[in-house]
């Protein structure tokens, strides 16, 4: 029997009493679908999604579920079994997508697609749930009966001449029709039971658009002021200008591939958000997304691009302009049960368009984006159909990590060539991964063969020379006791080290000599503790007063520090260059002075790192002390060359790649990790009032989004300690809800464990710290 059609809920009415009709909900998120996918010609294949997403909510025992007389409901498999029967080849990613946009991306094996059946799912469901209803006719009977029809798909986003080729490629094609749909799915729902008596369906205020000419306008602007007041030498002002000339230059080439190489200090950051606003007002697109490996960083790059576009954008718009995505920004984190009511409301539109992306220019973090990329989750794919039509630019590129790079790159590749986006690779220290675009070409036909922006005759590098390194001879090793006699020297110093333990032996060495000016970095220290120590260090060394940093890795990528003399413990050959980056970096000095050591207790983080040490050590061996020239970028392509052929990126996570070959989405998701080892996040005495008044809050209230935004800055993270280990003891969790707690928050118990000066160190539990 068929219910008149009229009757048929989508969703449960809102508090103003509003019904959602099927018909209707189902309408506007095939139209909403439709729209968003029309930036990369799926239109049709959106709609479809649309129309079928929710199909299966026309069954009885769904509409009694809405009554509160059923549960356990599955309304979503009989709209994706009806997208394959009934387009066969040109209906799989559509039933992928409306299968997952509750239950996340499943698989698209045909064995796996093969168990929505209706008949197979009544006998033996999966999820241990019932279909609302299994005859697919009837419920197709009621659709038409609401007057919808399904439309003709002509063809599908994924490409089936090259299926076999393309696996990685066809993973992001669906997820991008998947993004239309959940989105759209989404921003409908939220606007439902958002309505007022007034407004049944309130929708949520648009993001602003991008206007690139009049942004470029006023970026070029601020950097002629910068010029005017620059402290830096004439020949640094005159590399930022080539640099900047380069990318404006060549924002106009017809590839979609870029890679960005230049010097430390040469104004990188501006160059880029220069080139990004060029190639958005030729080629007409939407936004530009900017992504940084480490916080810090981000934290630098916001405030730039808010100094450059702070006096243009209207008052009040500026964090909807510039949208921070990551966890110090308050917005990464999901509304928990309950928050929606006392939600600040100015906050509330940040978050809501950090949700999908609804900016014109995102900072985000390289976790956040790569990982959603890779992401079979409604939650963290729902904005993925924004980045068709985005510049996006990697800043740092040396750090992405070795082990997901074949298929990162394939996945980026197919972005440039079949969604309009321009990606771009910017570092001082270029990885040669254009020596893997066979490999990559095995995941997307279109491989890797990026354009390189600044032309090799400007000879940026060679002009740049304003440090001398000295090397250490082979097998000289030195002690601590000795490297803190050197470092003593001078007044102003800066040591990388690569241990956070070596950091601390180091710091307590300086410490014993009555060092003027000393500070420590590392991230035992939380992020507002090393915010605050950087703008002590940055003071000093304006005023040209006594100042000593020693450092982890964590201020060589980025950090806009610039010593007279660089010491660096042997390691990397990037991050080496790195650290020299931030010698005399504003040329300042006829020539900084950098010094390379190995400490007599050699030590690496991992055995990545360990690896591209020796390749690093390789090198040098093979051309000498006085040959090796890391302001060389074909120095740079050898050792990356060198490193690839040990390390094999190609081959390694081999059981990703094979997901990837199955196009199995699931496990996809769960393998590909930009951090490996997990995690747990620290609340610490930082700042004793401030953690008194978080700690007894969270105890009172529970964990939410709000305590989570707040504590973040006060927040260190240890690599999950085992039941064994002795700082278990000093962890408490934080209490989510009754009787429970949580597995990623703690709170630190003894508060003299956190140095002023060294941030958390645990006695005698050293293997949590993050190295």
């Amino acid at each position: 029997m068929i219910l008149n059609p009229t009757v048929f809920l989508a969703h449960s009415p809102n508090q103003a009493g509003n019904e959602d009709y099927l018909r209707n909900h189902l309408l506007d998120v095939a139209n909403r679908a439709a729209e968003y996918a029309t930036a990369f010609n799926a239109a049709e294949e959106a709609r479809l999604s649309g129309l079928l997403h929710d199909l299966g909510k026309y069954g009885r025992l769904f509409q009694r579920r809405l009554e509160g007389k059923e549960q356990g409901i599955d309304h979503w498999s009989q709209g994706a079994w009806e997208a394959l029967t009934r387009y066969k080849n040109l209906g799989i990613a559509a039933a992928l997508a409306i299968q997952g946009h509750h239950i996340g991306l499943q698989k698209a094996e045909k064995d796996s697609l093969c168990n929505l059946d209706p008949t197979r799912l009544s006998q033996n469901h999966p999820l241990g749930l019932r279909l609302s209803e299994a005859d697919i006719k009837l419920l197709i009977q009621c659709l038409r009966d609401d007057g919808l029809n399904l439309p003709v798909v002509s063809a599908s986003i994924i490409d089936s001449q090259n299926h076999q080729r393309m696996s990685a490629a066809e993973m992001l094609d669906v997820r991008m029709l998947y993004s239309a749909l959940v989105d759209a799915d989404f921003i409908e729902t939220e606007a439902h039971f958002q309505g007022t008596a007034e407004y049944p369906k309130c929708y949520r205020e648009p993001g602003i658009e991008l206007k690139p000419n009049q942004a470029l306008e006023w970026l070029l602007s601020y950097i002629r002021k910068l010029a005017v007041s620059s402290q830096a030498s004439p020949v640094v002002n005159k590399l930022r200008s080539d640099l900047l000339n380069a990318c404006l230059e060549t924002a106009s080439s017809p590839t979609g591939l870029f890679t960005l190489t230049a010097p430390t200090g040469t104004g990188k950051t501006l160059s880029m958000l220069a080139f990004a606003l060029k190639r958005a007002s030729l080629q007409n697109l939407r936004r530009v997304i900017t992504v940084i490996p480490y916080l810090s960083i981000i934290e630098q790059t916001v405030r730039e691009y808010r100094k450059v576009l702070g006096s243009w954008i209207k008052t009040g718009d500026l964090e909807r302009y510039i949208l921070e995505h990551h966890s110090l920004a308050g917005i990464h984190e999901p509304v928990l049960e309950g928050e929606q009511d006392s939600e600040d409301e100015s906050r509330r539109n940040v978050r809501i368009l950090a949700e999908n992306w609804d900016a014109p220019i995102i900072v985000t973090t390289s976790v956040q984006f790569l990982e959603s990329l890779f992401s079979n989750r409604p939650a963290a794919c729902r904005k993925l159909h924004r980045l068709a039509g985005s510049v996006i630019l990697f800043d740092e590129v040396q750090t992405l990590p070795v082990h997901l790079i074949v298929p990162t790159l394939a996945t980026l590749s197919r972005l440039a060539q079949r969604y309009g986006s321009t990606i771009v690779f910017s570092t001082a220290t270029q990885p040669a991964f254009t020596h893997l675009d066979n490999a990559v070409r095995e995941y997307c036909v279109n491989g890797w063969k990026p354009r390189e922006i600044v032309p090799q005759d400007l000879k940026l590098f060679d002009r740049a020379r304003r440090t001398k390194i000295e090397w250490p001879m082979h097998g000289q090793k030195i002690s601590w006791e000795e490297l803190a006699g050197q470092v003593f020297e001078y007044s102003q110093a800066l040591c990388i080290v690569n241990l956070k333990k070596h950091t601390v032996l180091l710091y307590d060495e300086l410490s014993k000599r009555g060092t003027p000016g000393l500070f420590h970095m590392s991230t035992n220290m939380c992020p507002a503790h090393r915010q605050a120590a950087l703008e002590e260090v940055r003071k000093k060394l304006e005023r040209r007063e006594p100042c000593t940093l020693i450092s982890t890795q964590c201020v060589e990528a980025g950090v806009d520090v610039d010593f007279p003399v660089v010491f660096r413990a042997f390691g990397p050959l990037d991050s080496i260059a790195q650290a020299a980056g931030r010698c005399n970096r504003n040329g300042l000095m006829e020539t900084g002075l950098v010094y390379i050591f190995t400490p007599d207790d050699e030590a690496y983080p991992d055995s990545t790192y360990r690896q591209a040490s020796g390749t690093a050590n390789i090198l040098l061996q093979k051309y000498g002390t006085a040959s090796m020239d890391i302001d060389s970028p074909h120095l740079f392509e050898e050792y990356y060359r060198e490193l690839y052929s040990l390390a094999r990126p190609e081959n390694q996570n081999k059981e990703l790649l094979e997901s990837i070959k199955r196009r199995d989405f699931i496990e996809v998701a769960s393998m590909y990790r930009v951090i490996r080892k997990n995690a747990i996040n620290v609340l610490v005495p930082y700042n004793r009032e401030i953690f008194q008044e978080l700690a007894a809050e969270v105890r009172r209230t529970g964990l939410n989004r709000h305590w989570i935004s707040r504590a973040r800055p006060y927040a260190v993270s240890l690599f999950r300690p085992g039941t064994n280990d002795s700082v278990v003891r000093y962890l408490d969790p934080v209490p989510v809800g009754k009787n429970e707690v949580s597995d990623e928050w703690f709170i630190y118990l003894n508060e003299a464990h956190y140095n002023p000066d060294k941030g958390l160190v645990p006695p005698s539990s050293l293997e949590c710290l993050i190295a």
